[in-house]
Order: structure tokens, then sequence, then C-alpha cells
């Protein structure tokens, strides 16, 4: 395909947007497509997210061995039930931070704005997974393809506790994640 450029800073243009969409798919595909999966990844449990009357999702906590150390690597899967916007489920997590006592707001605000541009729409059919590692770096997987990560240790703390923190807003949940009932 030819294309007719008009002038140097139209050819100038295209080549800054092909090398940045270039950097971007490659820095992309370091992540690599599949979650890295841990050296024995074994269930530690597994729980259904019901509000209200609505199943939301379900739940599934995995672990090296099968036991799970807030210090080690783990993967918190969430198997979605029903249609959500991407923002709804970033506002909420913010939220469920909030209520666990985490109150800085610029950082929940920084958070916000990168979980609005990491998390997708879902439906019936859509699978999310955390993946935390070595680094404490969370790393976000849609239906099993990198979506995006987040390198800050106090986010990956603050945003799993959530699900398996002391503090949590759904203790019947987390006894079952973790396979205390």
């Amino acid at each position: 395909m030819f294309v007719r450029l008009k002038n140097l800073n139209h050819l100038l243009l295209i080549l800054s947007i092909s090398t940045h969409l270039l950097i971007a798919s490659t820095a992309q595909a370091s992540q690599g497509d599949k979650p890295p999966m841990l050296e024995q990844e074994d269930l530690v449990g597994e729980a259904r997210m019901t509000y209200l009357f609505w199943d939301v999702y379900d739940a599934r906590l995995f672990a090296e061995g099968g036991t799970w150390d807030a210090n080690k690597p783990f993967i918190l899967e969430l198997s979605y039930l029903r249609s959500l916007k991407g923002k709804a489920i970033a506002e909420r997590s913010i939220e469920e931070m909030r209520k666990q006592g985490f109150d800085d707001e610029v950082l929940l605000d920084e958070w916000l704005e990168a979980l609005i541009g990491i998390f997708p729409d879902v439906d019936k059919t859509s699978v999310i997974k955390g993946v935390i590692d070595e680094e404490f770096t969370t790393q976000f997987y849609f239906n099993d393809e990198f979506i995006g990560a987040i390198e800050q240790p106090a986010f990956t703390t603050q945003f799993f506790n959530i699900w398996v923190g002391e503090e949590t807003s759904e203790p019947t949940l987390r006894k079952k994640l973790l396979g205390l009932s």
C-alpha cells in the first residue's frame, strides 16, 4: 500500500505513531499472552460472590502447593456471572479499599485511573485473573490475555485485601477462598 504525503511533517508523524505502536505492542508481548503459572499452582479455595440476590462472580484462589501466603505469589481468578462495566469494577475496587481504612486519596485516585484503563467490560464468559509475582507486582489477564500491570506493592496489598484481607467486607467469601471453612 502506498500513501502519498504532502510534506515531511506527515511522514515524521506517521513514523512517530508507528514507532510508538511498535514499542507498545512489544512491551505488551514481553509480558506474555498467558498468565505466568506458579511452580505448583493448586487451588486454595473458591467461593461465589452474591450481592443481594444477584450472583456476581465465582472466585478461585491459587497458590503454590495449595497454601496461601500473603507474601508469596498467588493468583486470584474471577469468573463473571453477569455483565458489568470495567469502570464500575474499578470504582468498586477503590470503594472497597476505602472501606478497609486505606485513605491515601492521591494513591487511590492514581489507582482508579490505572484500573479504569485496565479493566474491560465483562459478561458471563469473562474471566479476570490477578497474578502476584515475586516482586509484588500485580499483573492482570482477561480471558488469559495480558491487559495491564501495576508495579506498586502497596497497590497489590490493598487490592487483594478486598478478598483475602482480614478487614474485607465479605468475611465468608474470604474464609472459603482461604480454605478455612
